[in-house]
């Protein structure tokens, strides 16, 4: 933790759209008793002044650097923070407990915006996928369509739902009914809806939800993505620099993606690698690491096409680039293999229980991951795949490149590699 927690627990109140009336009468007694009362303008405005009379503090402008400045400016007094909903949704009720822990805390809960958004539908809510985009691109929607699902997109705003929109007739879902769940639980409370491809709908109020039935256009140009790794190739804007289908799905099996753990892709290329580890779980994460400018950028735009804009891109050579990046849970090098300490600086870098996971064609960087194969273990694979094409009028089969590949898991006692000599040959 960050900062003390305060002697006196601070109380944390979700609030509805229907203010005061809904909440629970533990929850007005706190906030009657309050001596300071922080939350967003929005919400401070739906308490009563006469009940609670607490010094009022609106949350500033961007709010989590803000919190433990105010915590401890506050320490010792009695502190209500107001939320939306459960504050343990998507709410400030995470990163109080991160800044004072679980026991600092009294928490109020309120039904949240998807509990009251099913309600309404009519949705199962262990069958709904919720995505946020409070503070976040919309382009994280991109990785939850999928036909046939039902997704809650909590709100950033009144703009938001044309931004939706818009997304879903790009990503070939155009069919998709949307619904627009405004003021949930307020006297105010209204819907509206239509389909993606013919949305005209001006912007309504800020406080709404929207929901998606996905449906995808059977025509559109853009290819159907799955929801293991091994996506088309096409779905990948790349200038030659990519990990190819069959190669990346073994890969991506190899380094076993968990829920939370961070990757690091080096010579990302067009980022297919990283991108598709992000993918399995909407907590993993991952930096690519690019020399080439312009791939950097296409990495970016592929990463948002493909729903995990969240992907951070390092621009710059490793080993070097790698200083400073946060310890990763596995890493993979697609190029630049043999570049001096490269493949010293990912083995250093990895906690035992760590994976690497490195790809190669030349012979040269064979004969580097044979020598490494042989001090470690781990797993040296030889992957070929053929496609059957056109030979006259027949078929035959044209091979690819073969792409030799080791996979390894540190251990608490592996030993110390020795410095790699650069070979000539080897691609970036």
């Amino acid at each position: 933790m960050s900062s003390a927690a305060p002697p006196i627990p601070v109380t944390v109140v979700g609030l509805g759209a229907d203010g005061w009336a809904g909440l629970t009468a533990a929850a007005r007694s706190a906030l009657s008793a309050a001596e300071v009362l922080i939350g967003g303008p929005r919400q401070l405005d739906l308490l009563p002044h006469p009940l609670c009379a607490g010094l009022r503090v609106a949350w500033p402008s961007p709010l989590r650097p803000a919190v433990p400045k105010l915590m401890a400016e506050h320490a010792g007094r009695r502190i209500a923070v107001l939320a939306s909903g459960d504050p343990m949704f998507y709410g400030i009720g995470r990163a109080l407990c991160e800044e004072l822990g679980a026991d600092a805390l009294r928490v109020h809960p309120h039904p949240s915006s998807v509990s009251y958004a099913c309600a309404r539908l009519g949705w199962p809510v262990e069958d709904t996928e919720v995505v946020t985009v409070v503070g976040r691109p919309v382009a994280r929607l991109a990785a939850a369509l999928h036909e046939g699902r039902r997704v809650l997109v909590l709100s950033a705003g009144a703009a938001t739902p044309n931004e939706i929109a818009a997304l879903l007739r790009e990503r070939g879902f155009g069919p998709s009914r949307m619904r627009v769940l405004e003021q949930l639980g307020s006297e105010r409370e209204d819907t509206y809806e239509g389909t993606a491809r013919h949305w005209d709908h001006a912007p309504g109020d800020p406080l709404n939800v929207v929901a998606v039935d996905c449906r995808r256009d059977p025509q559109a140009p853009v290819p159907r993505l799955g929801a293991t790794p091994g996506l088309p190739d096409a779905a990948y804007e790349h200038d030659g620099q990519l990990t190819k289908r069959h190669v990346r799905a073994a890969t991506l099996c190899a380094l076993a993606p968990a829920p939370g753990e961070l990757l690091w892709d080096i010579g990302g290329g067009s980022g297919s690698i990283g991108i598709e580890w992000m993918r399995t779980h909407p907590s993993c994460r991952a930096v690519a690491v690019e020399r080439v400018p312009e791939r950097a950028a296409r990495i970016t735009r592929n990463a948002a096409a493909l729903g995990v804009p969240g992907l951070r891109v390092v621009v710059g050579a490793a080993p070097g680039a790698l200083d400073g990046l946060p310890a990763p849970d596995a890493v993979f090098i697609g190029g630049g293999l043999t570049a001096p300490g490269l493949l010293d600086a990912a083995w250093s870098a990895l906690a035992p229980g760590g994976r690497l996971v490195v790809n190669t064609v030349t012979l040269e960087s064979e004969a580097v991951l044979a020598e490494r194969y042989r001090r470690h273990g781990g797993e040296l694979v030889k992957l070929a795949v053929a496609h059957a094409v056109p030979v006259g009028g027949f078929t035959g089969w044209r091979q690819a490149m073969p792409v030799t590949q080791w996979s390894v898991t540190k251990t608490a006692t592996a030993t110390k590699t020795a410095p790699v000599t650069k070979t000539q040959g080897d691609p970036e």
